[in-house]
């Protein structure tokens, strides 16, 4: 009888040690589970954080555009005439090409058009010295930033945004449509600006050969209806890795590739929109900057 008591006895024990195994086991993975969530979460914030100092500190190409400040406005808006001759035009991939066709106006004033879309990276490239060069003859308000398509090549550049932009000249006017945000919807970006139907068929009629180099292609650039160009004059490699305020502080700097490749385009562009206004302003158009870059505008066409 005592055998028995003491055999259920030793069972229990062994049931106890058992469940206290078992208990001790489970604390284990809990507190392991526990840890994993922990390093996992912070392997997650150290990611976002790199990418965030990748991008220079601002949003990369997932959201509509924001505002450009003062600082960058008048920075685009007073590059010192010395820097513009100095970097001419010898980097400059591509130029405007006259073409035959009616005067493009707005409000009795020649008519500066600009189509594209806030994902293209070669419109992210094309709207700094189009910025620029139309700063020599205006104002702008309400000028955007933004960064080019993450999907697209040339991810990310950063850029400007005409969608609400306004700009104010004696000279010249301008309209800057953005057609599409670089916010991916199902196949495509989100729509944005919708061109006039006079806009769309300018872009109809002349965003094709003869008088640009392909059909369609975008950012699509009319100047008075005297010169028209396609693509980007430079490549939007350049522009990696930087920000709009970095860009900005190059463009001063003659020696630099980016200052190289948009005041030299800014120059042709120049060059284009003083054949509108008649070489005014004087002070702008009678550069030797500006009278050197007229050479690289394309021959006729059409």
């Amino acid at each position: 009888m005592a055998r028995r008591v003491e055999q259920k006895a030793a069972a229990r024990e062994r049931i106890a040690a058992q469940l206290a195994a078992q208990q001790q086991a489970e604390r284990r993975r809990r507190l392991l589970l526990a840890v994993g969530l922990v390093v996992l979460v912070v392997v997650i914030v150290g990611g976002l954080v790199t990418i965030r100092l990748v991008g220079g500190g601002k949003k990369t190409a997932t959201g509509p555009s924001g505002a450009a400040d003062a600082g960058l406005v008048t920075a685009l808006s007073s590059i010192p005439d010395s820097t513009f001759a100095a970097v001419g035009t010898s980097e400059v991939k591509a130029a405007p090409s006259a073409i035959t066709a009616p005067a493009l106006t707005a409000g009795g004033k020649p008519k500066v058009l600009y189509i594209g879309a806030e994902f293209c990276p070669y419109c992210a490239a094309e709207r700094w010295p189009v910025t620029v060069a139309l700063s020599r003859f205006g104002t702008f308000s309400n000028l955007g930033t933004t960064h080019s398509a993450s999907e697209d090549v040339f991810p990310n550049t950063p850029t400007l945004s005409f969608h609400g932009a306004t700009y104010t000249s004696q000279y010249l006017a301008f309209t800057g449509v953005e057609t599409t945000t670089n916010e991916m919807v199902g196949n495509g970006y989100k729509p944005l600006d919708t061109p006039t139907a006079e806009d769309q068929k300018t872009f109809d009629t002349y965003n094709k050969p003869p008088y640009v180099g392909s059909d369609g292609s975008i950012p699509f650039i009319d100047l008075g209806g005297k010169y028209v160009g396609s693509g980007a004059t430079y490549s939007p490699d350049l522009l990696a890795g930087k920000t709009q305020t970095e860009i900005a502080d190059a463009l001063k700097d003659p020696s630099s590739p980016i200052a190289k490749a948009v005041d030299g385009s800014a120059n042709v562009y120049t060059a284009a929109i003083c054949k509108l206004t008649n070489n005014q302003p004087a002070k702008v158009c009678s550069t030797e900057a500006v009278t050197a870059a007229a050479a690289k505008l394309g021959a006729a066409k059409g």
